[in-house]
């Protein structure tokens, strides 16, 4: 059991056996005090998860496609009872963190696991959620037995904690804090990706996300969204959607102003129908195309590589003191019209 009492005590009875004052928890874990509340409350006493046994990481870590030298940190740090990285409050945040994505499971908003930490302190700090991830593995695979959805889908969906790491390392840890929030979406079954793109269960509509995977070619377009057509109504027969949506700068039209009208990213759009424009609110989508353009949020525009006609594009506009859109678009789901 985990709750912040009435004296200001975070107590944790269990899997974790720690007894800590809330003011000096959030002070040891460098964060605010209302997010070790956020944390307590949101995982309550509900159950957390074991990780895996330590001999099975490195293949586990494998077939997640971490890439090596993660792998490589985060077994060095792994929570052993032993490890010198891990501080007891970490400890706690690690195992309610995992609590409260578990008791979301089947869950389709977003969800923050838990405050951002200041991950240069070490290898524990930098990987917690990633832990956390790594213990929830098992539940979400049953999840996905439950609704007999195929281990191919279920890896591949789960990979993209790989994917996301090396983008990460890429950004030099700038990306993980929108990271850490969106990988929960896999862990508690909202996520599943069907080829060249990521189907978002549970809203009003299928969500579809483009991961950074290659070419958004027309025809691996088209056999994601047959795929995903098929694979709700069979995995989740009691959930009714009509449309497919999106949100993202790709669907911004101001793009068609720079890009030919054949061009993958058009050709995309036009599978859309954009609902009027509203500016996003906490979402700069200036941030947003350098995050997902260029993979750097501090690098001055002239200094970002013009190596395709998409970059020089998102350059030259900002650098003309012109701003990029955020835009949401739908389509019904039976249109099978060609782009």
């Amino acid at each position: 059991m985990s709750t912040i009492s009435s004296d200001g005590a975070c107590r944790r009875v269990g899997a974790v056996d720690v007894e800590m004052d809330v003011n000096a928890t959030a002070a040891a874990l460098a964060v605010p005090i209302d997010d070790v509340e956020k944390v307590s409350r949101l995982a309550g006493d509900r159950p957390s998860a074991p990780l895996p046994a330590k001999a099975d990481v490195p293949a586990l870590l494998d077939r997640l496609a971490v890439p090596p030298a993660d792998a490589a940190e985060i077994l060095s740090a792994w929570p052993d009872a032993e490890s010198p990285h891990w501080t007891p409050e970490l400890r706690w945040l690690l195992d309610r963190s995992t609590a409260l994505v578990r008791a979301d499971l089947g869950g389709s908003s977003w969800l923050s696991p838990g405050p951002e930490l200041p991950r240069e302190r070490g290898p524990a700090w930098r990987h917690l959620y990633v832990y956390a991830y790594l213990a929830l593995v098992d539940v979400t695979l049953q999840y996905h037995l439950d609704h007999a959805i195929p281990e191919t889908v279920s890896w591949a969906t789960l990979a993209d904690l790989g994917r996301n790491l090396a983008v990460d390392r890429r950004m030099h840890g700038e990306g993980w804090p929108v990271m850490q929030a969106w990988l929960t979406l896999h862990t508690r079954g909202a996520v599943y990706e069907l080829g060249r793109l990521q189907a978002h269960r549970g809203g009003a509509t299928i969500d579809l996300h483009v991961p950074d995977a290659g070419p958004l070619t027309p025809a691996a377009v088209t056999a994601s969204l047959e795929a995903a057509r098929a694979f709700f109504p069979r995995h989740f027969p009691d959930e009714q959607y009509a449309d497919f949506s999106c949100g993202s700068w790709l669907l911004d039209p101001q793009l068609r102003e720079y890009l030919p009208e054949e061009s993958n990213i058009i050709r995309f759009q036009r599978r859309f129908e954009l609902e009027p424009y509203e500016a996003p609110e906490g979402l700069d989508c200036d941030v947003e195309v350098l995050r997902f353009g260029f993979r750097s949020l501090t690098t001055s525009l002239d200094q970002l590589p013009r190596d395709t006609v998409l970059r020089r594009a998102l350059i030259d506009h900002l650098q003309a003191g012109r701003h990029w859109q955020w835009r949401r678009g739908r389509f019904p789901i039976e249109r099978t019209s060609s782009v």
